[in-house]
């Protein structure tokens, strides 16, 4: 296979970058991670031919090792930060820091050093708070954590730099959902399927928020997909990706039935709801990405759970309700990084 250019992935190690790596290398891409490793170093032990995988263990805050990381690197996909409002309030100084103050000068070096394309994965969770019936890429944006309000100030930092030679796209994700190899259990859908599983019970906090998802085989084919368009396709743009748009007791029912499904000789998984104070909830429109793109994902909350189901059948999991790998709070709680490539 004919290579091509390299690629820079920040916090290319975690949830996300675990399933997209390997894609990038079967696409015949040149990979470099760069992330900290904070939740293992054996993310890619799956990863057959490594020959066209480069890991660099540092922090996205060393200017110095970002010029060097990114020497020959065509493209950059950003996927590093301290993800989730829980893991950012642990150390909102360090969390800012990775998150906002790192964010310009990536751009900046990036541009600098001919990087000719840069794709931010953002958040939907910018919009905080919407009772509208679909939100659109135009909606304005109203966070409610700190997590949210930096991740949104980052997308006109990068618009800004956007020109001719240095193409641009944010990505807002939805809530990204099934199995990784750096798998995680403290997002809406992977929580609930390890509950279901394991206690045979799932805890619903409120149940009302509506909350966008989607799988994470969908979010890594997009990012594929971004390195590949045309540049006029996507230059400035922003995308809201998502799917399936369901409440939290909406989960907790498909998981439910999905588990039972699985799994006929076992008593019925039961469901108890409590009161929340999270109150984030809105519903995301993907027609954009769809209409400009012709992106549509193909996989849904159902499939994710089913495939959680699979890896816990194949013992991919030790320890999954209390091994703190799986838990980004509960690792940084224990060993919180003087830096940051996380994700």
């Amino acid at each position: 296979m004919e290579m091509k250019r390299a690629v820079l992935v920040t916090g290319g190690a975690g949830y996300v970058g675990a399933i997209l790596i390997p894609k990038l290398l079967n696409q015949g891409y040149h990979v470099k991670v760069l992330d900290l490793y904070t939740y293992g170093e054996d993310v890619f032990d799956g990863v057959e031919d490594k020959s066209h995988l480069e890991e660099i263990k540092g922090d996205i805050c060393d200017q110095n090792l970002l010029k060097e990381s990114l020497n020959g690197c065509e493209s950059v996909i950003h996927l590093a930060c301290i993800s989730n409002d829980p893991t950012f309030e642990l150390d909102p100084g360090l969390s800012r820091k990775v998150n906002f103050d790192a964010f310009e000068p990536l751009v900046r070096i990036s541009k600098e050093n001919n990087v000719k394309r840069f794709i931010y994965a953002s958040t939907c969770s910018v919009y905080g708070v919407s009772d509208a019936e679909q939100v659109t890429e135009d909606h304005p944006l109203l966070p409610i954590t700190d997590y949210n309000k930096y991740k949104g100030l980052c997308e006109p930092i990068l618009s800004k730099y956007q020109s001719e030679h240095f193409t641009t796209v944010t990505i807002r994700p939805a809530t990204v959902c099934g199995y990784s190899p750096r798998q995680r259990f403290d997002l809406s859908v992977n929580i609930l399927t390890n509950h279901a599983y394991n206690n045979n019970h799932i805890k619903v906090f409120g149940g009302k928020q509506e909350r966008p998802n989607i799988h994470i085989e969908d979010i890594t084919d997009l990012y594929v997909m971004l390195l590949e368009l045309p540049k006029e396709k996507i230059a400035g743009n922003i995308y809201n990706a998502g799917y399936q748009n369901r409440s939290i007791s909406d989960i907790a029912e498909i998981v439910k039935k999905e588990v039972k499904q699985a799994f006929p000789d076992r008593e019925e998984p039961t469901i108890e709801t409590t009161p929340s104070d999270d109150i984030r909830s809105y519903r995301i429109s993907s027609e954009k990405i769809k209409r400009e793109l012709n992106f549509a994902p193909k996989h849904t909350i159902e499939d994710a759970v089913k495939d959680l189901i699979k890896a816990f059948e194949a013992d991919k999991f030790e320890n999954s309700l209390e091994n703190s790998r799986y838990f980004n709070v509960k690792t940084l709680k224990q060993d919180t990084p003087k830096e940051g490539a996380l994700n």
